[in-house]
């Protein structure tokens, strides 16, 4: 069957479908011997022989088997497949015959909850998707008032001129000299928890994802990982929002 060459790539489970279309413009595909830097370009992995960056991908499409792992990921590691510069990534903490890359990012020095996989769909989807919300702990210093929390609920411009959207930020119990807030965003703009929260004269102190869409796990340690349910993978497509039904605990 003909099917466009980032999909095949991104089932492979070598990169999103994104990704896959930027490793075509540059050259790192060739069919049948011949290079392919045209989007849209299709191809029939029973029948053509593809490959990618000089790797054969057929017998990988023929017996690839999707994958689908919750990290707890610790700061100090990198949300990337692959880095030139040599860091830690959270692939090298998960074990798998499968070649894995992460769905969407979590910055540098955050942690918590990330998603690993092979299936370039299910990346493509949860990536790109405008109702799966990804919750947060975060820590602030200082205490903010109730101007600028209701400030970052509305939607505030921050300094590099992205306009965020409204936010459902819920106050935890915080201490005399730090705030604590569940914040809940349905976007996934660059550090963006850490610049709302400059923006209104309070720095991020630790900031953690804990659950992504109808996925949670508070009982997983930091730097661990597990297998997604075949209930849990279904649940982005049929409660993708995962509401809950039960209060929250404050933050350890």
């Amino acid at each position: 069957m003909m099917e466009r060459l980032q999909k095949l790539i991104s089932q492979a489970g070598i990169a999103s479908r994104r990704a896959a279309e930027q490793i075509i413009l540059a050259g790192e595909v060739t069919v049948n011997g011949k290079v392919v830097t045209e989007l849209g370009t299709k191809a029939d992995a029973e029948k053509d022989h593809i490959k990618v960056r000089g790797k054969l991908i057929n017998a990988t499409l023929q017996h690839r088997q999707n994958v689908y792992i919750l990290l707890n990921k610790p700061k100090g590691y990198l949300s990337s497949a692959a880095d030139p510069e040599g860091r830690k990534l959270v692939v090298d903490l998960v074990k798998s015959r499968q070649k894995l890359h992460p769905v969407g990012r979590l910055d540098y020095n955050t942690e918590g909850l990330i998603i690993l996989t092979n299936d370039g769909d299910f990346t493509n989807y949860v990536s790109s998707s405008k109702t799966i919300p990804k919750v947060y702990d975060v820590k602030v210093k200082g205490l903010p008032n109730a101007n600028a929390i209701n400030k970052l609920r509305r939607g505030i411009v921050l300094e590099d001129g992205f306009k965020t959207a409204p936010a459902e930020i819920k106050e935890l119990k915080s201490t005399d000299k730090n705030g604590w807030f569940e914040v809940t965003l349905l976007e996934g703009h660059n550090q963006q928890i850490r610049k709302m929260f400059d923006a209104v004269g309070h720095s991020v102190v630790k900031l953690k994802r804990i659950s992504i869409g109808p996925v949670s796990d508070r009982f997983l340690p930091v730097g661990s990982s597990r297998p997604l349910t075949d209930e849990e993978v279904e649940a982005f497509q049929t409660n993708p929002t995962g509401k809950r039904s039960t209060p929250r605990r404050k933050p350890a």
